[in-house]
């Protein structure tokens, strides 16, 4: 593969140009080397970092999180990626759960509310305005 610009690098990896600059801020990303114009050029191991950086956020893992599994992936620490992912896992079960949970108050709130009337008896309202939340 020929060195790439970084337009060329965002397009094959399907990102914006502003997205590699700033997993470059960063740290997740450098450039191959330079040009002595000073731009950037870029490589295969690059778009390859890229694209699993891209996948990894698609997946819902935060820049930290990359980081420590592209540090993991460099030390071919299996073990602890498979960690890191079950961890990840287990944190988007909380938050699927904790969402239902949402989803259904919200259910019988709306299912309890005609939709006229006054706001002093308005069941949303007053479950919102009331002191103690559970």
């Amino acid at each position: 593969m020929d060195s790439l610009s970084i337009g060329q690098l965002a397009k094959q990896a399907a990102v914006a140009i502003d997205t590699v600059r700033y997993y470059e801020r960063s740290g997740l990303l450098a450039p191959a080397g330079r040009l002595a114009s000073g731009y950037r050029r870029y490589g295969a191991s690059e778009l390859k970092r890229l694209r699993f950086i891209r996948r990894a956020k698609a997946l819902g893992f935060t820049l930290e999180e990359i980081a420590s599994l592209l540090t993991l992936s460099d030390e071919r620490d299996v073990a602890k990626v498979k960690q890191t992912a079950e961890l990840k896992l287990a944190d988007i079960q909380h938050r699927i759960d904790e969402l239902e949970r949402i989803r259904s108050g919200l259910k019988a709130l709306t299912a309890a509310c005609p939709g006229h009337g006054r706001a002093e008896a308005c069941p949303i309202l007053n479950a919102l305005s009331q002191e103690s939340a559970s």
